[in-house]
């Protein structure tokens, strides 16, 4: 017993922290578009961060609980509703047999996340409970959630531990652009001076070629010192590759694994969150930062969320 999908919404999967150790054999990690949303879901109900949630974009899901439980939704406000009632965000809450969990629009950001006390009653494949929609593996069936799939809790709770803590402040995502941090390379010896600076003065557009693979921009043209091919390597969560037509793609949680286009940078880690709840239409800027920033902001991100995990179970 847990829910049942009374509608799948524009898509809807079962995400986790991804599926990490296999790119050397072609598989994508996948995994949540937006890491940081996914692990303040799990914590607020007393889960390992990692663990698997559901992943709702835009509007239209909608859940019945078959069973209670409490949950957290976090991520973008998609106006989630019980019963027809407006619900708090990014706060444990208890759903009870019989209730409906619906989202019935965008008012900021694109992507929410649904965190289940204990747990969601799917396999661990490779690791992980996270749909890949490209090979057909992970989470329900190796597919977006339509009407009908029914998913039961693993290990539901009745009550939760200090459960007036259990509530954080609501993140705000840009609804015009987004500025995003990036470290410079591998690639940059492959572009010239002015295309480099070009990259890092104008504003880029999101494109409507935008999903969980990547993300591509409209520009003016980044010049390359060459044609704009490489040797085929890896490809990370962020890494913004320039093909020949000087046009930027972002790669995303269902990204490739390597690729043959130069890589001009990559997004740091705790700005990603910003391009993955944005829409097409919205403007993107990039400010170029240091390796050792981007490292350091991603540690101060991780220790709150951490500090904030121990204070919730009692353990600071």
């Amino acid at each position: 017993m847990g829910i049942v999908v009374e509608n799948g919404g524009f898509l809807t999967s079962v995400q986790d922290e991804g599926r990490y150790g296999y790119q050397k054999y072609g598989m994508s990690p996948s995994g949540a578009m937006d890491q940081r949303s996914l692990y303040w879901a799990n914590i607020l109900v007393g889960n390992p961060k990692g663990e698997g949630t559901l992943e709702t974009c835009f509007m239209g899901l909608r859940i019945r609980f078959t069973e209670a439980n409490f949950i957290a939704i976090t991520g973008g406000d998609l106006t989630p509703r019980i019963n027809g009632v407006d619900v708090p965000m990014y706060q444990a809450i208890r759903a009870n047999a019989g209730d409906e969990l619906s989202f019935e629009g965008m008012k900021n950001g694109a992507r929410a996340y649904v965190a289940f006390a204990g747990g969601l009653d799917i396999p661990v494949v490779m690791g992980s409970k996270s749909t890949a929609m490209r090979y057909q593996i992970g989470g329900y069936e190796g597919r977006k959630l339509q009407k009908g799939d029914e998913i039961g809790f693993a290990h539901p709770q009745t009550e939760l531990p200090n459960l007036s803590l259990r509530r954080a402040s609501k993140e705000v995502f840009p609804k015009k652009e987004a500025v995003l941090r990036v470290v410079l390379g591998p690639q940059e010896d492959c572009f010239t001076d002015r295309g480099i600076k070009h990259f890092f003065w104008y504003p880029k557009t999101i494109t409507n070629e935008f999903d969980r693979m990547g993300c591509r921009l409209e520009c003016e043209p980044v010049e390359h010192n060459g044609d704009g091919n490489i040797i085929s390597d890896g490809i990370a969560f962020g890494s913004i590759q320039i093909p020949p037509n000087g046009k930027p793609i972002i790669m995303l949680a269902d990204r490739q694994t390597v690729g043959g286009y130069t890589k001009i940078g990559s997004v740091a880690s705790v700005d990603l969150p910003l391009l993955t709840q944005s829409m097409p239409g919205m403007q993107v800027r990039f400010v170029q930062i240091s390796l050792e920033l981007a490292q350091d902001l991603y540690a101060r991100q991780m220790k709150r969320i951490e500090t904030f995990e121990k204070t919730v179970n009692g353990l600071s």
